[in-house]
């Protein structure tokens, strides 16, 4: 099974150092998430490969091949894209736009796991955990029929917000989200909350959540342009 969990928000510069702490964390964390990725047996730091314009090689993430790999990427115009081979069946991509000042430019995290159908993934600790390291403005767990059904039920857009069965709102979106709403709600350090709105096969109550959560106003894009990072 493929799931992305995305995060985005609007224009916040900050330094390659900056930037670099926070990538330092986010595989940390990823890598206590995703223990068993690490190679069978093997007590030493998971193989990370970046991949970038032309090919892809094995990456150590100290945190001065942070800075140097985020200076090469952002005179690229590209975002630092880093992949780690499991087990069979298991694949992490981390892909992530940050630093970005323009108020016509959108920041972002992905996290995309290829699992076995059978495997548990801790998606909802995925999401908080990028969440909690990045600040986002909003972020979701979702999958390819998920953005299908949302493009033809919900006339979802690329770069619209979107739910996923796990949902991220900042606080002033989530101070939008309606009472009806069905979902396990768990508030974050960030001060937005973590909605688990429904089984990653319940479709139809991603679409549900999605319109309600739309028509509530907590959807709502960043105006253009984009004068804050967050709603």
């Amino acid at each position: 099974m493929r799931r992305v969990v995305r995060t985005q928000w609007g224009p916040r510069p900050e330094t390659y150092e900056q930037q670099a702490a926070h990538w330092s964390a986010t595989l940390e964390r990823v890598a206590s998430l995703l223990p068993h990725l690490r190679p069978p047996g093997s007590g030493d730091p998971w193989t990370w490969n970046r991949v970038f314009e032309g090919g892809a090689g094995p990456f150590t993430p100290t945190s001065q091949a942070l800075i140097t790999a985020l200076r090469e990427e952002w005179e690229r115009n590209g975002g630092l894209f880093l992949v780690v081979e499991g087990p069979a069946g298991w694949k992490l991509d981390l892909r992530g736009v940050a630093g970005e000042a323009s108020e016509y430019a959108t920041n972002s995290m992905l996290v995309t796991v290829r699992s076995p159908d059978d495997a548990r993934v801790p998606e909802a600790e995925l999401l908080a955990a990028v969440a909690e390291l990045w600040n986002p403005d909003l972020g979701s767990v979702i999958d390819d029929d998920v953005f299908d059904l949302l493009e033809d039920r919900a006339e979802y857009e690329i770069g619209d917000p979107v739910t996923g069965w796990l949902t991220y709102l900042s606080p002033a979106r989530a101070a939008l989200v309606p009472d009806d709403l069905k979902a396990v709600r768990t508030p974050l350090s960030t001060g937005g909350v973590l909605l688990d709105i429904a089984p990653p096969d319940d479709q139809e109550a991603v679409l549900a959540a999605h319109l309600r959560l739309r028509e509530s106003g907590a959807l709502q894009p960043l105006p253009r342009p984009m004068t804050r990072s967050m709603l």
